[in-house]
């Protein structure tokens, strides 16, 4: 399909050239469509697109209507279709994101038939057609009426009414409908209508129309093709959410207008039919071919916004159980169903219904729950209600995946998504600014739920690692958005979906949980029930929120604030970024600044005036104290004045349930140092994660010194918490440290300070590797990090790593039942090639060309860049841009070896020699790409203008331009690291 204009309509390839060419013959050929076509019964499909307002004239401004008018056409009057230009059309509501409220609509009666036949699974264009009844309210006397349509085209557009009550919807008549065109940036349909809607009364708009099934992106109607008991098959699935519902059918696109759904799909009878609901009944339909098509109709749904509707056609099998009366089926491949595949879902989905159930106080409303495996989804799950999708990489397990994190990623993804059937789908935000009220809690819930589940499991912990680390990384005060968006803000469709961003899931769930933390558990609970309650089947801004958090505060006395909860909440859901709170652990004065992401020396000139409230949870010599405010830019507390006791000492933030970092004077974190040294266990595990990531995030972004960050890595020799490691080597042992040739002298002083504290943890886990691996799958937290461990072990140089990657790649060569762990299958595969020869290259290769799985493809991909032989790095680029079998369409091998240190000049070389297959396999882009990875270490503008030459043939002028400067950002950034790392060798030589 080509992309719309400008003007917000489409515009054919017939007219363009029309219009480009003779007005005149444009006029005439207007002058035939419109006297062939104006009232002809069908409105087409191919020229709705084109379709031009009416007379300026008969336009009324945004919010005003005109006389209703007297004209009396017939029933059956159309809309007459003409073709005129953009200039045509005044400013009116379709130029506005959100529709009018004029109509609201009460019920949708729609029908879906999409040509999915199991024996013609062809590639041609697959689509579907469709009708639809929506019974609408009118609210205010309009002649105008408009809903979202996208990529759809129409056989009919009719509205009947007034519908009269106690009547079976019995109606007088049709409303003439004059005109139907359509606002393409905006995705409306508009309809002019010949006579002005009452208010008050009711109507149904009856419309008929078809569109595409998308093959390659996973919105609106999709398809999926697989492959299961050796056969090619085909299935059909929805994502409506967040705007994807109008490219399906015509309706009122928008969350707070919630309505009824009776649902029925057209489908061959080989397949099954899934729709929110259960199935009502089953009738069959003959085409105009003699073809038999199966009709399944659907119970009503209950009040929901369009974003939920769902519908899946499948040839899967299902597995079922019962919780409280109420059928959860999963549906799956065949193949998978038989292996046991979908069990682990099946049983883990009731009882967190039921707990959910309990801890809100309301049931679960409908009677059934489809939970559907999709071969190829996108959004990896989606929430419908009572019929949730998932990538089947998130839903089903397999034998191979008792040594991964798989069993607690089901476990979190399903928890999020079933926590969504209060939050979202119970209770939905009014508009998509706060669809935070959705993702957030829904996130916050998982942990809440597996928690309970797996009491074992560190929550804190998980917490840090899942949602905190990476957002708090992301963050800061004048790029990020805030969570709670003004809805001016928002001007196109895009900037809808442009909100499904780690802010609205990790940070939106970090609100949650900061705001529990300061409350209570059992205060918490009580409001969001009071919530839910209020707002079921209905819509909530986040004021409402507020309202009934503090409802339950205000019927209470234990829990004092300084402020009312939406103007604490306020500052932290309407502005972006976090602070860093500075406390002076002498005086106990306490300060809160933005956060900025390379703080300068003048940082006062930056704009960014806001302040939080902020609650300090915090602890002193291991006990727990009470809750402080920071409510202003600074405050004394002269109850954390520390003494000059080493037993003496204060961290704030206690589990780092507050959503910022936290900074200290010198006195402040010698101490924490010093008590790391003396007994690291004083200090929970949490806060010895905090304090790693907040000093090494400080450090780099002028806060503080890194010297202040390493001092903390002192005690590492005592340190058994694998996560605890992990943060250390991710923010120590960088990428540009790591593949920076001149760190030469660096490197050696790592080295010997590293591996003399790294033994204790690693004698822990080879031993366990060795020895009882299976120990491992239950482990969350080392599934997730040994990864790194064990990368940084062979790193740098650790004999027993190195030794231990040559026992397991050989004794997978020589058997291959025998698996590598897959934690640490990254690092085997690189080194297990790097130490070997190319017998043990051309074995990966054998194993690379009969798999079909592209993560693992991917994975041996990689690992074969990690050779040391410059001719087999060669080779292995020469079999990457040959045709046939060497295809490696999941990685681009030439950036995969660039990248390595062995691999930088050959690379380099090879692409000079090879410019022109390099560019045929992997387009002209790629050397762009090439010449920043290939030149990630220059420091000097010399190193610049010596690599521009030396790819100056095969650069076009615009990219030279580009590659400049480009190189000049890394030049300057590298110069900075430099210096960095000097601070860090120099470190280095007086404490190793």
């Amino acid at each position: 399909m080509e992309p719309p204009t400008s003007s917000g309509f489409y515009v054919s390839r017939a007219v363009a050239l029309l219009l480009a060419g003779l007005a005149a013959a444009l006029l005439l050929a207007l002058a035939v469509f419109a006297s062939l076509y104006g009232h002809c019964a069908r409105v087409q499909p191919s020229e709705l697109r084109r379709l031009a307002v009416p007379n300026a004239a008969s336009f009324s401004p945004l919010g005003q209507e005109e006389p209703p008018s007297t004209q009396e056409p017939g029933p059956t009057s159309e809309p007459e279709v003409t073709a005129t230009s953009q200039d045509w059309r005044p400013p009116g509501p379709w130029d506005q994101l959100r529709l009018p409220p004029w109509l609201v609509p009460l019920h949708y009666d729609l029908e879906l038939w999409p040509r999915l036949q199991p024996d013609k699974l062809s590639a041609q264009l697959l689509r579907f057609t469709g009708r639809v009844n929506i019974t609408v309210r009118c609210t205010m006397s309009t002649t105008r009426l408009l809903l979202h349509s996208l990529f759809l085209d129409y056989d009919r557009t009719e509205v009947r009414g007034p519908l009269y009550p106690g009547t079976g919807n019995a109606t007088v008549g049709r409303v003439p409908v004059h005109d139907v065109w359509f606002a393409m940036d905006t995705q409306y349909m508009v309809l002019e209508l010949g006579e002005a809607l009452q208010p008050g009364s009711r109507y149904e708009l009856h419309l008929s129309f078809s569109g595409p099934v998308f093959q390659e992106s996973r919105e609106g109607l999709f398809l999926n093709i697989y492959t299961d008991q050796g056969e090619r098959r085909a299935l059909l699935a929805s994502q409506m959410e967040p705007t994807f519902a109008r490219s399906v059918f015509p309706c009122f696109d928008e969350p707070a207008l919630k309505s009824t759904f009776n649902i029925t799909i057209i489908h061959h009878p080989r397949y099954v039919a899934l729709s929110n609901m259960p199935q009502l009944g089953k009738s069959e339909k003959e085409d105009v071919n003699g073809s038999k098509w199966t009709v399944s109709t659907f119970y009503t749904t209950p009040h929901m916004p369009t974003y939920l509707v769902a519908l899946a056609i499948c040839d899967y099998d299902h597995v079922s159980r019962t919780e409280r009366g109420k059928e959860i089926h999963v549906w799956a491949r065949k193949d998978a169903i038989a292996n046991g595949n979908a069990d682990f879902a099946l049983n883990i989905t009731g009882p967190i219904f039921s707990f959910l159930e309990d801890l809100f106080n309301i049931s679960y409303p409908l009677p059934k729950t489809d939970l559907i495996a999709l071969p190829v989804f996108d959004n990896r799950a989606m929430e419908n209600w009572g019929l949730l999708m998932f990538d089947e990489s998130l839903l089903l397990l397999l034998p191979s995946d008792q040594l991964t994190e798989k069993k607690t990623l089901i476990s979190y993804i399903l928890s999020h998504e079933i926590g969504h059937q209060w939050f979202g789908n119970l209770v939905t935000m009014n508009w998509w600014n706060n669809i935070w009220l959705n993702e957030g809690f829904a996130s916050y819930f998982e942990f809440g739920i597996i928690n309970y589940f797996n009491p074992k499991l560190p929550r804190n912990e998980v917490f840090f690692s899942n949602f905190l680390h990476g957002v708090l990384k992301e963050d800061h005060a004048l790029v990020s958005r805030a969570v709670s968006m003004k809805v001016e803000n928002f001007t196109e469709t895009s900037d809808i979906n442009e909100l499904f961003d780690l802010f609205t899931y990790n940070k939106g769930a970090s609100m949650a949980r900061m705001l529990s933390s300061f409350l209570n558990e059992h205060l918490f609970i009580s409001a969001l029930k009071s919530y839910l309650k209020m707002f079921s089947y209905s819509n909530a801004e986040q004021d409402d929120l507020w309202r009934h958090f503090q409802m339950a505060i205000d019927n209470q006395s234990e829990i004092i604030l300084p402020a009312t909860i939406k103007t604490i909440m306020d500052s932290w859901t309407h502005q972006g970024g976090f602070p860093v709170i500075t406390l002076n652990m002498s005086t106990g004065f306490m300060k809160q600044e933005p956060f900025y992401l390379g703080k300068a020396e003048n940082q006062t000139l930056l704009a960014h005036n806001g302040t939080w409230i902020v609650p300090i949870l915090w602890i002193k010599n291991g006990a727990i104290q009470s809750l402080v405010w920071l409510d202003k830019s600074s405050k004394v507390f002269p109850e954390m004045q520390v003494s000059d006791s080493d037993q003496d000492w204060v961290i704030l933030n206690l589990n780092m349930t507050g959503y910022y970092r936290v900074n200290y004077d010198k006195l402040g974190w010698k101490k924490l140092s010093q008590q790391l040294v003396k007994d690291p266990k004083v200090i929970p595990v949490i806060h010895r994660l905090q304090l790693i990531d907040d000093a090494f995030a400080l450090s780099k972004n002028n806060y503080t010194e890194i010297e202040t960050a390493l001092d903390l890595t002192k005690y590492l020799a005592e340190e058994d918490e694998i996560i605890v490691w992990y943060e250390v080597l991710i923010n120590l042992l960088t990428r540009d440290l790591v593949s920076d040739v001149n760190n030469y002298d660096t490197y050696p002083l790592l080295k010997k300070y590293l591996l003399k504290r790294l033994s204790s943890i690693w004698n822990i886990y080879s031993t366990i590797i060795r020895e009882n691996v299976a120990a491992l799958q239950d482990d969350y937290l080392a599934l997730i990090s040994l990864e790194k461990v064990f990368e940084a072990a062979c790193w740098l140089g650790l004999e027993d790593c190195l030794q231990l990657s040559r026992e397991l790649f050989r004794k997978w060569m020589s058997h291959p039942e025998n698996e590598i762990p897959y934690p640490i299958k990254n690092v085997i595969l690189c080194y297990g090639i790097a130490l070997g020869s190319d017998k043990e290259w051309d074995f990966l290769l054998n194993v690379y060309i009969n798999t079909t799985k592209e993560e693992e493809r991917i994975q041996l991909a990689y690992a074969m860049s990690c050779s040391k032989d410059p001719w087999i790095l060669n080779r292995y680029m020469e079999y990457a841009i040959a045709t046939s079998p060497f295809t490696f369409n999941e990685t681009n091998v030439i950036e995969t070896v660039a990248a390595s240190e062995a691999g930088r000049c050959i690379a380099k070389d090879f692409l000079v020699n090879n410019w022109q297959a390099v560019s045929e396999r992997y387009g002209t882009q790629s050397l762009v790409t090439l010449i920043y990875i290939i030149g990630r270490t220059i420091s000097t503008d010399l190193q610049i203008m010596e690599l521009q030459q030396f790819f100056s043939n095969m650069l076009e002028e615009h990219q030279k331009i580009t590659v400049h400067a480009k190189l000049q950002t890394i030049k300057n950034e590298n110069l900075k690291n430099r210096k960095q790392s000097a601070r860090i060798a120099e470190w280095l030589r007086k404490n190793t």
